[in-house]
């Protein structure tokens, strides 16, 4: 077969499907611009499909493709998600066919049933009709020109139930022409041991049937978490011929998750040598893993495999000696080869490489030797402690590296706020509305102004743009784009420790500021001033268009 141009005949190929698959787990909501962030990061890390979801089954959906056609991924292969056509409706008169087709895209994922329970008691309609269904949607989509990924929904417990039909499903997929055959393992429950016997036997006996053909589909994993071995499930099925492997960053995914990118990658790639992405890309590993912890809005797990960070982690006594010594004493590979880094108390050299490393991508020089560099490492080692994260917010560690060199604008100081929340109660309706008094000192000028909002963030946003507004027109154009609250210690109930993340925007670029208090305003006012501030920055380095410009890509 002909195979993706980014893809060699021995690498494997990497699909994410955060974006749907992870996006289904309890607790995860994500606007369409976290899905473009996350899309694009993804890009960069070198994941060659990236599945954003189902066209036409709801609204974001949509927009999200909508959104990458106007900010294309660069070498990744964009794919929407569907379903075979329904029982007895031909494929070219199903309307959900339709937005798929409108996504605009070379390839195209549809599943189908491969357990013959299930399309008898799911589809409720004859194991034949499920062939035809699967073969009419596969040449229908063939038709408009679409590469086709098959995935074979519940396909071990299928083939474990009834061996012959379940193959028969992927013979009338391959004859329809689709050009990968993902097995999965929708309930998760089927152990390392089966999933590599069935993938084997699959692989052989299709390739002996396919042998000289021109094109011979290839088989992919998609495992979920349900036994807690879905990553070793995507290992055994890889090892028995598999070379395509699904899952999600963080193993993210509906009920236990699915496999989880940040460990299949790197055992694969370190433990197996099976090419998956580059050794640049490879160590970017961890810090994907935590941005999008941050854009889904949960902690990341500081003891997850290769990317937390505990994995690296090692406290006093022998431990620590031995490392010291030879780190690979108590380090299964070295943690720089996926972003990680070492830790131990009395070392902070790791640390201060990723300072520097951070430092120049803001185009600001820092010398190792330097004890400037020390104490900017220290201040955020300390900041981290007390709450804060500068992964997903990445304009506060910029204006804190600024700080420390003397090198951070002052445009304004707020010399105090005061925020008041009103109740306003009739007879059929309660309504809250909140009001901001702040006062502030721009250009040697004192300046009171206070603001209503339908909330505390919204007025105090208001109040400080009406106190602004006057010495810096383009405040205008700033607009808040995201908002994230985290409570950090929870045990201690409403004097938890809270942290605010908020992401603006001025119409070409996005950044996003921290802060943490055990008032949540607080936190909010710190990383809601360190947003204005950093726009302003921008502005000073003329990053920012023309507001007429800026008025029609708002618009649009």
């Amino acid at each position: 077969m002909a195979h993706p141009p980014f893809l060699s005949q021995e690498a494997i190929c990497l699909y994410d499907t955060t974006l749907r698959d992870g996006a289904q787990r309890e607790g995860i909501s994500l606007s369409v611009q976290d899905k473009v962030r996350i899309a694009h990061r993804l890009d960069q890390l070198g994941i060659h499909f990236i599945e954003g979801g189902w066209p036409g089954a709801n609204p974001k959906d949509d927009d999200l493709f909508a959104a990458l056609r106007r900010q294309p991924l660069s070498q990744a292969q964009l794919v929407p998600f569907c379903s075979t056509r329904r029982p007895g409706t031909p494929a070219n008169w199903t309307e959900m066919f339709q937005p798929v087709l409108a996504a605009n895209t070379q390839w195209v994922t549809i599943f189908g049933k491969s357990w013959d329970l299930h399309v008898r008691q799911a589809l409720q309609t004859s194991l034949g009709e499920n062939l035809a269904m699967i073969a009419d949607s596969i040449r229908f989509l063939k038709r408009q020109e679409r590469r086709v990924i098959y995935d074979a929904e519940h396909w071990f417990d299928g083939y474990q139930a009834n061996p012959d039909y379940a193959m028969a499903t992927l013979h009338t997929a391959i004859a329809a022409g689709a050009e990968w055959l993902v097995l999965c393992d929708t309930n998760g429950g089927t152990l390392p041991p089966h999933i590599g016997a069935i993938t084997k036997q699959v692989c052989q006996q299709l390739l002996s049937e396919q042998s000289g053909t021109i094109t011979q589909p290839r088989i992919g994993i998609h495992a979920h978490n349900d036994s807690e071995t879905a990553v070793a499930n995507s290992l055994a099925a890889v090892q028995a011929g598999a070379q395509m492997v699904q899952g999600t960053i963080n193993g993210y995914g509906e009920r236990c998750g699915n496999a989880n990118l940040c460990s299949v990658i790197p055992n694969l790639q370190l433990k197996l040598q099976y090419p998956c992405l580059q050794e640049s890309q490879l160590a970017q590993l961890t810090a994907v893993s935590k941005f999008v912890s941050e854009i889904v809005n949960l902690a990341p797990d500081d003891h997850a495999p290769f990317v937390g960070a505990s994995a690296f982690a090692h406290k006093g006594g022998i431990h620590v000696s031995a490392v010291q010594r030879d780190a690979t004493t108590y380090e299964h590979i070295p943690p720089s080869q996926v972003g990680n880094q070492q830790r131990i108390v009395i070392s902070e050299q790791a640390g201060l490489s990723n300072v520097l490393e951070k430092a120049q991508r803001y185009g600001i020089v820092l010398d190792k030797q330097d004890p400037t560099s020390r104490h900017i490492l220290r201040q955020v080692k300390q900041l981290e402690h007390q709450g804060y994260q500068f992964e997903a917010a990445e304009a506060s560690f910029e204006l804190l590296i600024r700080q420390f060199l003397q090198q951070r604008p002052h445009f304004f100081s707020v010399l105090g706020f005061e925020v008041v929340a009103r109740q306003h109660q009739t007879v059929t309706e309660c309504s809250t509305t909140s009001m901001a008094t702040v006062k502030v000192v721009v250009q040697d000028q004192e300046v009171l102004t206070a603001a209503e909002g339908v909330g505390p963030v919204e007025a105090l946003d208001q109040s400080l743009r009406k106190a602004l507004r006057n010495f810096y027109p383009g405040l205008e154009a700033l607009k808040l784009k995201d908002y994230k609250v985290r409570i950090l210690d929870s045990e201690r109930g409403t004097s938890a420790k809270t942290r605010v993340l908020i992401e603006f925007s001025n119409g070409q670029q996005r950044w996003s500021t921290v802060g943490v208090s055990s008032n949540i305003i607080g936190a909010s006012y710190q990383a809601l001033t360190e947003g204005f501030e950093y726009g302003l920055l921008l502005k000073q380095q003329e990053s920012w268009p023309s507001p007429n410009h800026l008025e029609r890509e708002l618009i649009n």
